[in-house]
């Protein structure tokens, strides 16, 4: 039989981190997700002939399974109409969107996967979902579950926590 807890030991609070555990902790996140992002950009160069930019357009396209305008993609990828004008304007020459005039204004252009783009897009997701399992491989599934757990909690706080700008 396990002894009772010590009534001020359960209540005693979590210490808090200090400044410089939070920025290594923030670094360290960060080391993680460049060391992730510039491995997909590569191999999806290498193996596919495309940018991450690229992919993240035609992800978005078919996530949505509908045609986009240029300003809702780049709202969508949270990035500049002129970021995404120049994305787009090289996946129509490689034949893999297509633009399409909006039937309610001759200003606005669809932007839509075409049948080749849908097909070498769910070939290169399928890959790319092999390489980030191979990234993380070494991990038991208990520590995936553990890590994805911990890195819910601090994204909901993060997002949920007011955020004040400090005057230096």
């Amino acid at each position: 039989m396990r002894p009772a807890r010590d009534s001020a030991h359960a209540t005693q609070a979590t210490p808090a981190l200090t400044g410089k555990q939070s920025l290594r902790l923030w670094l360290r996140l960060l080391a993680c997700e460049n060391i992730i992002e510039n491995r997909l950009r590569t191999a999806l160069r290498d193996h596919f002939n495309v940018t991450l930019p690229q992919f993240d357009v035609l992800a978005e396209l078919e996530y949505l399974g509908k045609p986009l305008t240029m300003t809702d993609l780049s709202k969508r990828l949270m990035v500049s109409n002129g970021n995404v004008t120049g994305v787009v304007d090289r996946l129509v020459r490689d034949g893999l969107v297509q633009r399409q005039p909006s039937g309610s204004d001759r200003r606005v252009n669809l932007i839509s996967l075409t049948a080749r783009g849908l097909d070498l897009f769910r070939e290169m997701a399928a890959q790319h979902e092999q390489w980030v399992a191979d990234m993380f491989s070494d991990l038991g599934a208990e520590e995936v579950s553990q890590l994805g757990s911990l890195l819910n909690r601090a994204h909901e706080f993060l997002k949920s926590k007011p955020w004040e700008k400090h005057a230096p």
